[in-house]
């Protein structure tokens, strides 16, 4: 459950977050959210795919970290094993808020805190909040990771729309066999590879000149991570 509440330095003046991972501070997720920019970067550990959000129908990115739900294959006794991870992860247990200029009507970014996230505490991790108020060199990192975020959501619907006007996000299927049982690969999308190597004249340019040609090919080479994640699969099932 979420419990997210507006972050001041006065409520919240003790409070600190553990930075490692594991189950127990709430890493087991089967994918999260990648914008744009990391997109070059998390293709060398990820699976890099799209999902549509079942309330709003809209497509995101996303870094794909196991086969069934709330798993996470890159966790373990020693925490993430993969040399970069998502920003959408690295902001937890923070998120971007919004509130209202009582006399402008003008909306304007927040920094909200889940209180129920495992990783909050007063005892150990970072402190969120200097001695004296100040934002420790910690919460200043979190500020720039969901500035990052917060244009990296914009940039990443510029990329699918116009993947989508090309008709060029298409849906994949993949049984992956693991103990003498086979686990469907459903309910993700890809880049139209065949499609995508037939673009020509304006079509290519637009899609080059908005840099979207290259992150489509990070998208398309990132699906040879799909064979890591089986590896990592068998050997949490089979030891070793």
């Amino acid at each position: 459950m979420v419990a997210n509440v507006l972050l001041d330095n006065v409520t919240h003046k003790d409070l600190m977050i553990h930075t490692s991972h594991g189950e127990e501070y709430g890493d087991a997720i089967r994918y999260s959210l990648v914008v744009p920019r990391e997109i070059r970067m998390l293709s060398t550990c990820y699976p890099i795919v799209f999902r549509k959000d079942s309330n709003t129908g809209q497509f995101e990115l996303v870094a794909l970290f196991g086969f069934e739900p709330n798993e996470n294959l890159f966790l373990n006794a020693s925490g993430w094993d993969a040399p970069h991870i998502p920003l959408s992860v690295q902001r937890l247990p923070f998120a971007v808020g919004k509130t209202e200029d009582a006399m402008t009507g003008e909306e304007s970014a927040v920094i909200h805190v889940d209180m129920d996230h495992p990783k909050v505490n007063t005892q150990h991790g970072e402190r969120v909040f200097l001695e004296h108020g100040g934002n420790s060199p910690y919460l200043e990192k979190i500020n720039s990771i969901l500035a990052e975020l917060i244009s990296g959501v914009e940039e990443s619907s510029e990329l699918t729309q116009l993947l989508l006007k090309e008709e060029l996000i298409v849906p994949f299927t993949l049984s992956i066999p693991i103990a003498n049982k086979a686990i469907e690969l459903a309910g993700f999308y890809t880049v139209d590879e065949e499609k995508l190597a037939l673009l020509r004249g304006e079509r290519l340019e637009r899609i080059h000149a908005n840099g979207v040609l290259g992150l489509s090919y990070f998208i398309l080479a990132s699906m040879s991570n799909i064979a890591d994640l089986v590896r990592k699969k068998q050997t949490k099932t089979f030891g070793g």
